[in-house]
């Protein structure tokens, strides 16, 4: 029992009520009984947990570890007295995998009519090696390649294709649009189709069109003619060859002319000159096909060669059969002083008043007469006025009928400079 008061200088307070404080032992034998066991079901619950826990999560990583196991990778063994690595490809795992539009016609978004023209002349891609590039335009390349033939042998072909950023199916269709025109052509002196073909691509992009054409060894008339002018060799074009280049090109032109077709951007540069030194009309990207009537008129803006457009072309977008003569004409000058480039020092847009003052291009240094006369009839202002193909091919045909037979010492074919393949440019887009 305990009493307290309060003490100090002035003396003792008041004494607290008694307080009764309880020993150990009896407040122990007061309290309620503690029970010691009470704490093993509680760690045996927890001990179970995580075993079960650790348990699962061991017979998970060997799942996982077996699943995404590619097989025997790295399973050596000895193959003619030389390790050799075998591989068994199993599952993927990779969400990321980039995945592959298949390459068909109907992937690129293009027109059915023009899928139909296409179907029977789809090459697989498997079918050819791509090579060396040949050369660069604005809108794609031109490669070399091997094409493997029926008979398991190779030929040498050029294959043009649009750039890879090229994605619009107005751009597809046009590019396209081309070999559907030359699968209609059976002709040596225009350019044939071999095949088109569609290289796929992954991630989900569009397949890039490929159009196949015959390999022309020295490439497109225009490069020849300059390199025989201004190349690292120069060499000598006999009046005698050039006049038969525009004898092929004549004869290729009233073939097309024929069955309908206007060019519509003929120039040398878009000439190709075969080994055997033929030319082959070629580059058909802004041909068409007239099926009412004589003439097409352009609707929309497009990149025109307006040095070689007539004057209707100009000045109503009206194109014809006509019109391409009047581009021949320019082309014989292209031919005639080697590829000059026509009206040189005049902008494009001075071009129309140029002519329609009356203005033409002069009579090439060396050019015979007969020759320039033919070039000055088809730059008249009166399309009727003009000569048809036929009428050039028989004209030319006779002009060069008059020329002395050329020996093998003086045909390019057999000169030096052209034993390599140093102007197998391709046709450019």
């Amino acid at each position: 029992m305990v009493r307290v008061c309060v003490s100090n200088a002035v003396g003792c307070g008041p004494w607290s009520q008694p307080l009764v404080v309880p020993s150990h032992d009896h407040a122990g034998q007061q309290g309620p009984p503690h029970s010691r066991t009470s704490w093993v079901p509680v760690v045996l619950g927890v001990l179970t947990a995580l075993v079960t826990a650790a348990a699962l999560a061991l017979i998970l990583l060997r799942k996982r570890r077996k699943e995404t196991r590619f097989g025997q990778a790295f399973d050596s063994v000895m193959a003619r007295g030389e390790p050799a690595v075998h591989f068994r490809a199993a599952r993927s795992f990779n969400r990321e995998r980039p995945e592959r539009i298949e390459a068909t016609l109907d992937s690129l978004g293009i027109s059915d009519e023009l899928k139909d023209k296409l179907e029977d002349v789809l090459i697989p891609e498997q079918q050819f090696t791509l090579g060396r590039m040949l050369g660069k335009g604005e809108f794609g390349s031109v490669r070399e390649a091997q094409l493997k033939q029926e008979d398991g042998s190779f030929v040498k072909v050029a294959v043009k294709m649009l750039k890879a950023d090229i994605i619009a199916s107005s751009d597809i269709e046009e590019f396209l649009r081309e070999a559907a025109c030359m699968k209609e052509f059976d002709h040596p002196h225009v350019a044939k189709l071999v095949g088109v073909s569609l290289r796929s691509r992954a991630k989900g992009r569009l397949p890039i069109p490929m159009v196949i054409l015959p390999f022309m060894k020295h490439g497109d008339l225009h490069a020849f003619l300059l390199a025989s002018r201004i190349g690292e060799n120069p060499f000598n074009l006999p009046l005698q060859t050039l006049i038969r280049f525009m004898v092929d090109i004549a004869c290729g032109m009233e073939y097309l002319s024929s069955r309908n077709f206007i060019h519509r951007d003929l120039a040398a540069r878009n000439c190709m000159l075969a080994e055997d030194m033929t030319v082959c009309v070629a580059d058909f990207g802004l041909s068409r096909k007239i099926y009412s009537g004589d003439y097409y008129r352009q609707g929309c803006a497009s990149k025109l060669p307006v040095k070689w457009l007539a004057l209707e072309s100009l000045a109503d977008n009206l194109y014809t059969v006509h019109s391409d003569v009047w581009a021949f004409g320019v082309t014989m000058w292209e031919i005639m002083t080697r590829g000059q480039t026509p009206y040189a020092g005049i902008e494009n847009a001075e071009i129309y008043n140029y002519l329609i003052g009356g203005n033409r291009l002069k009579q090439p240094p060396d050019c015979m007469e007969d020759v320039y006369e033919l070039m000055y009839q088809c730059w008249s202002a009166d399309p009727k006025q003009r000569p048809s193909f036929t009428c050039l091919r028989m004209e030319l045909e006779n002009i060069l009928g008059h020329l002395s037979v050329l020996s093998s010492s003086q045909d390019p074919l057999y000169t030096p400079t052209l034993a390599g393949e140093a102007h197998g440019v391709g046709p450019c887009c």
